[in-house]
C-alpha cells in the first residue's frame, strides 16, 4: 500500500529524513513512533504531496505520489497536522462544505460518515460547541467523506482525556475490522500503539532505527526480576557458576544461554539464600522505544546481547 524508498529531505542545515526506506502493505494498522523533530510529520507530508523530498520516491497503491499526487491519493483519508473548522457552521455543514474539496459527495454519505464517528445526534450542532473529542471525530469524519483505502492518522490523540482516547482506539479498531482499511498511525501514545498496531516503525534523528511486529519488539527479552538475600554477592557466585550473563538495577538477571531459573534458584537455595521472589519480565513497547532510541530507562540496550535481535521479520539500523 506505502512504499518509501531512500527518501531524504533537507530543511535548509537540517536534514530532516536521512534515506529512509518502508514498505506498508495493505490492511495493516502500522505505527510509526518517534521523538518530536523524529521526521514522522516530514515523512506523512511527503506521502500526502504536502512536501517535496530532496531525494528518493514515494508511492502509494503503486501511483508516483510526486508525479501522480491525484491519483495517488485518490483513496487516501487523512487527519494531518491541526484539523480548522468553521466554528460557527454545524458539523454537517463542515463536511459539506469541505467534501467540495475531495469530490462529488452525496448527502447519504455524509450522514454516513457522521454515524460512523458516533456524530449524528450533534450534526446539526455548531462545532463551536464541540468537545475536542467532538472536534476529533469531526476531523476523522472528513478523512472517510472519500471513501478510502488507506487512512492517514497524525496524531488523532493528541489532547484528548482518557475517555476520548478509549473511544478513539475503539473507533480506529472498527474502521480497521469492518471497513478492511489500511491505517498509519503517527502517535506519542504508546501505549495505545501498543493495543492497536500489528507493526511499527522508529525514527530517530531522520533515520529508521526499527521496523518490525509489536509482537517482537515487546516478547521476553530473557530477563528476570530476582528478590534474595544479599543482592550483590548473590549475582557474584551466579555469574560464576555462568547461570546469569549480566544484571542490572540491584532486582534484574538475565539468564546465560540456555539456562532456566530452575537452575538458578537451585544455586542460590544450595548456598543457603532465601529466594523472595523470581519471575520474567516482559518487555513493554515504552520500554523498546527507550531502548532503540536512547532513553534513560533502557532494559535492552541496541547491540548488546540484551537488546532486540533480528529474526527476519523485523529490521534495525
Amino acid at each position: 500500500m506505502i512504499q518509501l524508498h531512500a527518501i531524504s529531505k533537507r530543511f535548509g542545515d537540517r536534514l530532516a529524513l536521512d534515506q529512509l526506506s518502508l514498505e506498508i502493505p495493505s490492511g495493516e494498522i502500522f505505527g510509526l513512533l518517534g521523538h518530536n523533530g523524529a521526521g514522522k510529520s516530514t515523512a506523512i507530508g511527503i506521502l500526502l504531496g504536502q512536501v517535496w523530498p530532496t531525494s528518493g520516491h514515494a508511492a502509494i497503491n503503486g501511483c508516483d505520489v510526486l508525479r501522480d499526487r491525484r491519483g495517488a491519493l485518490q483513496g487516501v483519508g487523512a487527519i494531518f497536522e491541526t484539523p480548522v473548522f468553521y466554528d460557527y457552521l454545524s458539523g454537517q455543514r463542515n463536511l459539506e462544505i469541505l467534501s467540495h474539496y475531495t469530490g462529488p459527495t452525496s448527502p447519504d454519505r455524509i450522514r454516513e460518515v457522521l454515524d460512523w464517528v458516533g456524530l449524528s445526534s450533534r450534526a446539526k450542532s455548531r462545532v463551536g460547541t464541540y468537545s475536542h473529542g467532538m472536534r476529533t471525530r469531526l476531523a476523522l469524519a472528513q478523512a472517510l467523506l472519500p471513501d478510502p483505502q488507506l487512512l492517514i492518522l497524525d496524531e488523532p490523540g493528541d489532547g484528548l482525556d482518557p475517555e476520548g482516547i478509549h473511544e478513539l482506539r475503539q473507533m480506529i479498531q472498527r474502521l480497521h475490522r469492518e471497513l478492511g482499511l489500511t491505517i498509519l498511525l503517527s502517535s506519542h501514545l504508546l501505549t495505545e500503539v501498543e493495543q492497536v498496531c500489528t507493526r511499527i516503525a522508529v525514527l530517530k534523528a531522520g533515520r529508521l532505527v526499527f521496523t518490525g511486529s509489536v509482537a517482537s519488539a515487546t516478547r521476553y527479552q530473557g530477563w528476570l526480576r530476582l528478590r534474595t538475600d544479599a543482592f550483590a554477592e548473590a549475582v557474584a557466585m551466579l555469574e560464576g557458576r555462568g547461570l546469569i550473563a549480566e544484571h542490572r538495577n540491584g532486582d534484574s538477571v538475565r539468564l546465560g544461554e540456555g539456562v532456566g531459573s530452575d537452575a538458578v534458584v537451585r544455586a542460590l537455595v544450595e548456598q543457603g539464600r532465601a529466594v523472595y521472589e523470581i519471575t520474567h519480565e516482559e518487555q513493554t513497547l515504552e520500554d523498546f522505544y527507550l531502548a532503540v532510541t536512547g532513553g534513560e530507562t533502557n532494559p535492552a540496550q541496541p547491540g548488546t546481547s540484551g537488546g532486540l535481535q533480528n529474526d527476519g521479520e523485523e529490521r534495525r539500523a
